[in-house]
């Protein structure tokens, strides 16, 4: 799992829940960040967490470049914003799923098995 977020909390918190599930995790601080680490193992990435609002780099355009890599990626975006305040754009653009920040441990790993178990 790449774990894609620029609160250094959210993703020690993130991966330490997805570690216990027995999950490897990589992760990154921002957009660009997510990139070069996805470009340089793709092929190991079952699923990438990634947060909309990040310096740098943000969620939607990050998306975007990593369909470019990568058409079929699985991608379960994050925010602390309602799903309702993400653009229509992103919700019609093949998006794995939509989880909100603060996480619930329960409601996380539920986004996440329930996107690696689609095929």
């Amino acid at each position: 799992v790449l774990l894609v977020d620029d609160e250094d909390m959210v993703r020690e918190v993130a991966r330490r829940m997805l570690e216990r599930e027995g999950f490897v995790v990589l992760t990154a601080a921002d957009g660009r960040e997510g990139l070069d680490v996805y470009r340089a193992n793709a092929d190991a990435i079952d699923l990438v967490i990634l947060d909309m609002a990040m310096p740098r780099m943000g969620g939607e355009e990050a998306y975007g470049e990593l369909r470019a890599i990568k058409s079929d990626v699985r991608v379960l975006l994050s925010s602390g914003y309602s799903e309702t305040q993400i653009s229509e754009h992103m919700k019609n653009s093949g998006l794995g799923g939509f989880i909100q920040k603060p996480y619930e441990i329960e409601t996380f790993l539920d986004a996440v098995y329930t996107i690696l178990e689609r095929e």
